[in-house]
């Protein structure tokens, strides 16, 4: 293993906290490292998720395509943070979203059939599980909280906030998908912004 894979593997086994040694190396032994191209795909709708991805460096656009053709960005994935449809990946069910690379990207995966295997083998296991389940739908449920309680300003205002990293990495085509408004209105928010 070279000195880079391991520090990749390293910089995902520090999210967690595993109580045992043996454990740890269970887990050591199963992940693998893939890297992607701008442009490629992690997922896509209909396939169904058999690794749980941890982004190294990178950024990934998650979307799905709506009933007019259009696609409609609903999160971004950078680094430190898991790439995944949870609620799929838990249950093994087909997904209707696309996970595409925006960037060269890097990520540490560890297979479905390890996480259970993982379950059964280490009573510590199901909390890590918990605390990804916790972070991942923490989420999702902050994204459905800022459509049903903040203006579109604030919805920019919130995710430059959180996300000022992704200012230049992120085009204003697929941020005014996120923040469920048009570009031009994008557009006219930032320069508001800016005068003040």
């Amino acid at each position: 293993m070279t000195q880079a894979i391991k520090g990749y593997f390293d910089l995902y086994l520090k999210q967690l906290n595993y109580s045992t040694a043996e454990e740890k190396e269970f887990i050591r032994g199963n992940l693998s490292l893939e890297p992607f191209n701008k442009g490629d795909f992690y997922l896509k709708s209909g396939e169904i998720q058999t690794n749980i991805g941890f982004v190294c460096e990178g950024l990934i656009r998650r979307y799905y395509i709506n009933e007019k053709g259009n696609e409609i960005t609903t999160g971004f994935t950078k680094e430190k943070e898991y790439v995944t449809d949870y609620p799929s990946f838990v249950r093994q069910i087909p997904t209707k979203y696309y996970l595409q690379f925006l960037e060269p990207t890097t990520v540490v995966q560890l297979p479905y059939t390890t996480i259970i295997e993982s379950y059964e083998k280490f009573k510590n296991s199901e909390m890590q599980g918990r605390l990804i389940a916790e972070k991942v739908l923490t989420i999702l449920s902050d994204r459905v909280e800022s459509f049903l309680f903040n203006t579109a300003e604030e919805r920019y205002l919130k995710f430059m906030n959180e996300n000022p990293d992704l200012a230049q990495r992120v085009s204003l085509t697929h941020l005014s998908s996120f923040l469920g408004i048009e570009r031009q209105s994008l557009s006219r928010i930032r320069n508001r912004i800016a005068k003040k």
